[in-house]
């Protein structure tokens, strides 16, 4: 434990939710290990959701600061154990075993302390793994580092200096994401066609930086298992854009392609200022409960753990 992260748990406050994203999805045994891991270090896991498609896994936990580091650090190296990129195969854009590791500062905890930990982690991970580290978001050493999905597009983490370890990618764990973020909402939406065109064409229409929402990062991808398709959105600041008017502007775009809505799904966990019964059945979420999908229920029902 490095002595920041000593002086973080002396401080005692706040807590850290860290939300990485896995290229792994159908297998139980290794989600049951990497949730494992994250009791026995002494945090509390929230959620694990996992998608055949994406073949992608993504655990919500949360923890003390000053174990914050270590826990992370131990499911990277299971990661990069286990999951062989070679072999990998799925819809959702990937750098590496480990993709993205996100640490999330709540409960007051400084946001400049956070950043420390991201620190701390990626220097571990890049010495003792020997995998590259990009930093984003706010713990982005550079202005081009802040945006996740250029880190993913067009291999630009291949060609890009990692701010730390190795600059090759690791043969079989590829390289890794580390960041700092305010909540994100992950929320897909399933449409009611196997076709891709009408998911790539709303994707674009709502996606920010082609001038649509305000926060909204958007894909549009194709689910073979279920013979649909999927606009798959990260809802970046919900008091800009709620989920309310993501979902009436993505069934709205979809009608005008002659395409139905089936349904919506959120993966991970929602703030209650955005998401309550409400809001759950306006946007069709199916199988709403808020002591499972709402952050401050869960972490109602959850934290005891963090204290025994």
């Amino acid at each position: 434990m490095s002595s920041f992260e000593r002086e973080a748990g002396e401080r005692g406050a706040g807590l850290v939710e860290c939300v990485p994203n896995f290229s792994f999805s159908e297998d139980p045994e290794l989600l049951e290990a990497l949730a494992q891991l994250v009791k026995d270090g002494g945090g509390a896991v929230l959620d694990g959701s996992s998608d055949r498609d994406h073949n992608r896994c993504v655990l919500t936990w949360v923890a003390r600061p000053q174990t914050v580091v270590a826990i992370a650090f131990r499911l990277i190296a299971l990661a990069s154990e286990r999951i062989d990129l070679t072999h990998h195969r799925g819809v959702h854009p990937r750098i590496g075993a480990c993709d993205v590791c996100p640490l999330v500062p709540l409960e007051g905890f400084p946001r400049t302390d956070c950043v420390e930990l991201a620190h701390a982690l990626g220097r571990r991970v890049g010495e003792e793994l020997a995998i590259p580290v990009h930093f984003y978001g706010d713990a982005a050493r550079s202005p081009e580092g802040r945006e996740l999905p250029r880190l993913r597009r067009s291999g630009f983490a291949r060609t890009r200096t990692p701010d730390e370890g190795p600059a090759r990618l690791h043969p079989t764990a590829g390289a890794i994401a580390i960041g700092v973020r305010s909540i994100l909402i992950a929320f897909n939406v399933l449409l009611e066609t196997a076709d891709p065109a009408p998911a790539r064409e709303i994707a674009r229409v709502i996606r920010e930086s082609c001038g649509g929402l305000a926060g909204i990062r958007a894909l549009g991808l194709t689910l073979e298992s279920g013979g649909i398709s999927q606009v798959s959105v990260n809802l970046c600041d919900h008091e800009q854009t709620g989920l309310i008017e993501l979902f009436e502007r993505i069934e709205g775009e979809a009608r005008k392609r002659g395409v139905a809505v089936r349904e919506s799904e959120l993966i991970g966990l929602a703030p209650r200022a955005a998401l309550d019964r409400r809001i759950a059945a306006r946007v069709r979420l199916s199988g709403f409960d808020p002591e499972e999908h709402v952050l401050e229920e869960n972490l109602a029902k959850n934290l005891p753990a963090l204290w025994t």
